[in-house]
């Protein structure tokens, strides 16, 4: 049922924040164990329930049916709290709110939203969201799994993989194709809304995978052979690629604020152990290349920082998404790349005492590896970013780098304070490497944009000047980097001639 605006009194989201951190700290720290030798797949049930009692999910669902409204402000600074002390807790909000919650939001049927939205509110229920195939990944459009009709309702068949909150979710979106007469599969993909706990929607797990990272996360193999009733079907607005599109570049445009969280922790654990520990008489914090290594770190906080100011202003359910590949694709993988260097520098800074799974460093490598690569590898998203980028300029009849650049809305200012590593003639048939190789430098000019928009904000100007200078030399080391010819092959019978004891 729809609750009725007036009886909706939320309280500040300030002490909501407050009350949620204060939770968070006292489960993570205190009550979820990280020894290796006794760690369980998923988060234990009574600390769960301890952190879901404040109902944290509730940011995401629209005052109308009790929640507090699904603003992005809140929803980003929710993951970020979550993210400084669990990524993997972080990650299983995300995959409710953003692969969930939104998409029943904005594409589910009226009648569907009250009931699933009750579930969440009420009897701390969770959904995920089905894509992925054992034979076909990155390459989703492609998907086997199918639905035809069945007696009013659909008959969806398939098997699906890697999706997180395996055999944990009460609620899934599974995506499939529809089946023609012929037994082709259409082009066009559907969403329908799955409730495990239902006669006939039940989804059978074949297989647990031993995932290296992100334990709290249980992650295997889906058999699937349900019946969905007719109204639990998504009802896109135009096609359903473009609500897929929409889904994932939203989705990808929430990725900086479990980055942020995440750095954030990794900057304040370097900085308070290089101030504490001494080496030949002073602390290593008085040491140059430390010094450079924090600085990084910060230059990252920052840049994520102004990676969720621009995510508050476009991210919402209001905003069509689904053309949105070039800014959502340079966000999600520069900001992922940042958390696996943050999580090496605090490693590399500690010692071997941080090469441990029970230190917060040696397990954020291995939690934050796969964000480099679920919702789309970081090597295909920057090969997609240069490849918008190439096909813009082509239609613009537009061959030099900077003067394309400068005029484009996302990097006028940033490319206009690089234009001597800008200024040259694109070569616009270029090989698959260097297209990653470009989309490394444009993700970060499109970051570089956003630094320089939260600084006439009021940003520090300490940390903007900082993060700026980073960039302006990380830019300029790629560019040099992508202007060298590289026709390096791999040389498949290597081990002819290929063994130096040959030679002795």
């Amino acid at each position: 049922m729809r609750k009725n605006n007036s009886t909706i009194n939320p309280v500040p989201f300030s002490h909501f924040l407050d009350d949620f951190k204060t939770q968070m700290r006292q489960v993570f720290r205190n009550q979820v164990t990280t020894d290796p030798g006794i760690l369980q797949r998923g988060i234990p049930s009574t600390a769960l329930s301890e952190i879901m009692l404040h109902n944290p999910l509730s940011v995401s669902i629209p005052v109308a049916y009790g929640g507090r409204g699904g603003h992005i402000d809140e929803i980003l600074a929710l993951f970020s709290a979550a993210s400084y002390e669990s990524l993997s807790f972080a990650l299983t909000l995300g995959i409710n709110s953003c692969l969930f919650l939104q998409p029943v939001a904005k594409y589910a049927r009226e009648e569907v939203k009250g009931q699933i939205f009750s579930g969440f509110l009420n009897d701390r229920k969770m959904g995920g969201l089905m894509i992925t195939e054992p034979d076909y990944g990155t390459d989703a459009l492609n998907m086997q799994t199918f639905f035809t009709e069945y007696q009013e309702k659909y008959k969806i068949r398939g098997t699906k993989h890697w999706a997180g909150l395996t055999g944990f979710a009460d609620y899934w979106l599974l995506t499939a194709r529809e089946r023609t007469a012929s037994g082709d599969l259409k082009r066009d993909i559907d969403f329908f809304v799955c409730d495990v706990h239902t006669p006939g929607q039940e989804i059978v797990v074949e297989e647990i995978f031993d995932n290296l990272g992100l334990h709290q996360i249980p992650y295997g193999r889906n058999r699937i052979d349900v019946l969905i009733p007719k109204p639990y079907r998504l009802e896109p607005k135009t096609t359903g690629i473009k609500l897929l599109l929409d889904l994932l570049h939203r989705s990808r445009l929430h990725f900086p604020s479990m980055a942020l969280g995440f750095i954030h922790r990794m900057m304040d654990e370097a900085i308070e152990h290089c101030k504490q520990r001494r080496v030949s008489g002073k602390s290593l914090v008085q040491y140059d290349q430390v010094q450079q290594r924090l600085t990084r770190l910060q230059a990252s906080y920052t840049l994520t920082s102004a990676m969720c100011a621009y995510s508050c202003h476009k991210a919402g359910l209001e905003h069509d998404l689904s053309s949105s590949g070039l800014v959502a694709n340079s966000i999600k993988s520069l900001a992922t790349d940042l958390m696996q260097e943050a999580a090496q520098s605090l490693v590399q800074l500690v010692g071997a005492k941080a090469y441990r799974f029970s230190h917060i460093g040696g397990r954020g490598i291995i939690d934050s590896r796969p964000f480099q690569i679920f919702e789309g590898s970081n090597d295909i998203l920057y090969a997609q970013v240069s490849e918008s980028v190439v096909k813009r300029m082509k239609k613009a009849k537009e061959y030099n780098l900077f003067q394309f650049l400068q005029h484009y809305r996302h990097t006028e200012k940033a490319a206009r304070s690089i234009k001597e590593v800008l200024n040259f003639e694109l070569n616009m048939q270029l090989p698959q490497r260097k297209f990653v190789e470009l989309g490394q430098v444009i993700s970060r000019i499109v970051s570089m944009e956003m630094v320089l928009d939260l600084g006439i904000q009021g940003f520090r100007k300490e940390l903007i000047d900082n993060c700026l200078g980073v960039l302006q030399k990380e830019i300029s080391g790629l560019m040099g980097h992508f202007k060298v010819p590289d026709n390096s092959h791999i040389v498949e019978d290597y081990q002819q001639n290929g063994s130096w004891l040959n030679f002795i």
